[in-house]
């Protein structure tokens, strides 16, 4: 992108190409342009909260912003918040979120920031990463006093997440008004020019930008993406609600996935998720002008080449059509080695690597998704009697055959 170093017009368009909000597109404008001038980075902050391991294409939204901003020649500053997991974001929960053990936020850290070096570029020159508990552990009481007196509880309760949550007698814990103080708080430390977020981070990024003007600093630009559709085309991209699909999903998996989403979304999704132009996004939206099942094959494609490569993303875009629009089952299934010849089907399907648990087994087998050679099993308390060479199916996409000793 280097014919765009001195751009700053298409550089804008670029940065604020699927953007909620700017705070302020004038001072972005300014920012980039003095950095140009004089040689300098900016420092592009985006705050990782550990209470999760995985990332899905949800998480991806901000990250791609933040490579865009790397690949103009700009730092990612990444955050990860050890310490304010200890209180837990109370963006967009109903009640007060427990607190996470140090040893899990750890694990967790480790498996988001591995994810994270997916999207971005890792190399010294261009990535600085940061736990929140360098500062925030050392500071003692009358820092935190001090802090909390620069905000003032109306200005608290102009969150939404506490205004509903107050109105409807629900219990607000002293501690939760101190995240986004906090979160704020790191980019006084970090000197951020830029702060990343969803729209569910939009007041606490800006409580960042009032904070670096208490403390004489120049207040970061506050760039706002939005939050993902997940494949349902109704809720937000969830793990626990099972309508997502994940950074490390293999490449025949994530495939199947995009081919599952509603038509609506695909606007959505190639504007947050590719680098198409939009010129070639509104060609391919547009039913008159490209089918939607060949608009989706080249989404689905286009998706897994950023994580797999492009060999991964043709082959999975041609069992996709052998297996589902042929109507066959795949030619390269895995094997299912089970250890008795009649088993629970949670417990088979736990066993094969399709569920994570038994309640989400449970789930996808009240949810009619699970079948043995066809033949559908609703009872999550069903035995099943197993034979080799049978074909177990989960959902639309996986597949595996069983082996018996």
């Amino acid at each position: 992108m280097s014919d765009l170093k001195n751009d700053i017009p298409r550089q804008i368009m670029q940065l604020a190409r699927g953007s909620e909000g700017l705070y302020t597109q004038q001072e972005l404008e300014q920012r980039l342009a003095k950095a140009a001038n004089v040689g300098r980075q900016l420092r592009v902050k985006l705050g990782l909260d550990p209470t999760a391991p995985d990332i899905h294409l949800g998480h991806t939204v901000v990250l791609r912003k933040m490579r865009q901003f790397q690949d103009l020649g700009h730092k990612a500053v990444v955050i990860i918040g050890d310490y304010t997991a200890r209180i837990g974001d109370p963006t967009g929960q109903n009640k007060t979120r427990p607190v996470l053990e140090p040893e899990q936020i750890d694990a967790n850290a480790r498996t988001y920031f591995e994810q994270a070096g997916k999207v971005l570029d890792t190399s010294p020159e261009k990535f600085e990463v940061h736990y929140n508990s360098e500062w925030l552990a050392s500071l003692r009481l009358a820092d935190i006093v001090k802090l909390a007196g620069q905000m003032t509880v109306a200005r608290m309760m102009e969150r939404d997440t506490f205004e509903k949550r107050y109105k409807a007698g629900q219990p607000i814990g002293v501690h939760e008004f101190l995240y986004p103080l906090m979160q704020g708080y790191d980019s006084v430390c970090i000197d951020a020019d830029v702060e990343l977020g969803g729209t569910d981070q939009t007041f606490n990024n800006l409580i960042g930008r009032q904070l670096q003007e208490n403390a004489g600093k120049k207040p970061q630009i506050v760039l706002i993406m939005p939050i993902l559709v997940g494949l349902d085309g109704t809720e937000k991209m969830s793990k626990s609600k099972g309508n997502y699909i994940g950074v490390t999903d293999e490449p025949n998996d994530m495939f199947g996935k995009v081919m599952s989403i509603p038509d609506t979304l695909m606007q959505n999704y190639f504007t947050l998720l590719t680098d198409l132009p939009a010129r070639e996004i509104d060609v391919l939206v547009d039913p008159d002008r490209t089918h939607p099942k060949q608009a989706k094959v080249q989404l689905g494609k286009l998706i897994v080449t950023q994580y797999h490569g492009h060999t991964s993303a043709d082959v999975a875009a041609e069992e996709f059509d052998r297996v589902f629009a042929q109507r066959n089952v795949p030619a390269d299934m895995e094997e299912i080695r089970v250890t008795a010849a009649q088993m629970g089907i949670i417990e088979l399907v736990v066993a094969a690597g399709f569920a994570k648990s038994n309640g989400e087994a449970r789930r996808l087998i009240t949810q009619n998704a699970v079948s043995i050679d066809e033949k559908k099993i609703a009872d999550p308390n069903a035995q099943v009697k197993l034979k080799p060479g049978q074909v177990l199916k989960v959902g639309k996409r996986r597949f595996g055959r069983i082996a018996l000793p």
